[in-house]
């Protein structure tokens, strides 16, 4: 069973909601379990050895930590292990959880060797986390009622559970709540050959007719994401049926990235402008990231959570200890750009 808790937000535009459509796609095709995952072997293999260990021993699973760049199954990690564990999972986020209360609700309805998901793990303040504490290692909540020297504290016991969560920035989770994790596992960019495989999943699960060298071609632009690939998926479907095409094709595939503004290597307008950006207001750095940041209008944390690890990937730019850089490979990129 899989429950969400999240706290009631101000109604939204509509160009700002996902529609549902998005919604039900992307919940029909996220792995139940870990047979139906593509590629992670050895974090697979790392998870099965703690779950087998765990039942053996007949106790509920240690924490666990996921980070790493977003859109890589931090999220479908989760479900999955409560899946592989035959238990129930709570879904919420860091941001959601904003007084003691909130969190007592939420530890209070877990049962035994249920799982607690909690995304955006860094951005708990520092008065949650120290009554998580206690919760992860002891199993106990303690829930401070009044103020001063009339202030009270009530002990409650927990039934054991796993907590799992998930983070972009684990440099900003503190060491204590990171040292209570016993499984702490980055999350990289998948390969090549695994995005083949997880768009070709996809593409039969929503019975998308596609070739084989449109696959490859989604592959490359999908910056080593597998939520970006099955985005990009959707719009050549999209397109191709717009133009009444019966099949994805190589050529719909590059029709469908220059509406989008994606190129060969996957690079969107706003990567772009950063590489532009360097070079041009910056002779190529070094420059700090707050400079960067307001030279291209664009938030500091989405800089470098979300772009940002991809240029590295790539080889385009580089973090020095004084600022971002762009490389040799990032400038013949530009000059293979200007030539084009």
């Amino acid at each position: 069973m899989i429950e969400s808790t999240s706290k009631p937000k101000k109604k939204k535009k509509l160009t700002e909601s996902p529609s549902t459509e998005a919604v039900e796609l992307e919940q029909n095709i996220r792995p139940g379990s870990f047979e139906e995952m593509i590629g992670r072997d050895l974090e697979k293999k790392t998870l099965r050895m703690m779950i087998d260990s765990a039942k053996k021993r007949k106790e509920v699973l240690d924490h666990i930590l996921f980070y790493g760049p977003p859109g890589l199954g931090k999220t479908t990690f989760a479900m999955a292990i409560a899946s592989e564990i035959g238990a129930s999972i709570k879904i919420t986020s860091g941001p959601a959880i904003e007084r003691q209360g909130d969190l007592a609700a939420i530890l209070t309805s877990l049962k035994r060797n249920d799982v607690l998901f909690i995304d955006e793990i860094h951005r708990l303040s520092k008065v949650i986390e120290e009554i998580l504490y206690p919760a992860m290692e002891d199993g106990v909540l303690n829930i401070i009622m009044g103020k001063g020297v009339s202030a009270k504290t009530i002990r409650l016991t927990l039934e054991p559970f796993t907590l799992i969560g998930a983070t972009t920035q684990v440099g900003k989770i503190s060491s204590p709540m990171r040292e209570r994790f016993g499984l702490v596992q980055r999350l990289d960019f998948f390969t090549q050959s695994d995005l083949i495989s997880i768009l070709e999943r996809a593409s039969k699960l929503w019975n998308i007719k596609i070739e084989k060298n449109a696959l490859k071609m989604l592959a490359d632009s999908s910056r080593g994401t597998a939520r970006i690939g099955l985005r990009l998926l959707r719009r050549t479907r999209d397109y191709a049926q717009s133009r009444g095409e019966k099949v994805v094709n190589a050529e719909v595939v590059l029709e469908t990235m220059k509406l989008l503004g994606v190129d060969e290597e996957g690079l969107e307008e706003i990567d772009r402008l950063i590489l532009k950006t360097l070079l041009n207001n910056f002779s190529g750095g070094p420059i700090g990231l707050s400079t960067l940041a307001a030279s291209i209008s664009e938030d500091e944390a989405t800089l470098s959570d979300v772009y940002e690890p991809f240029l590295m990937k790539k080889g385009f730019i580089k973090r020095t200890s004084r600022g971002r850089v762009l490389t040799l490979k990032g400038l013949k990129y530009l000059e293979s750009m200007e030539n084009e």
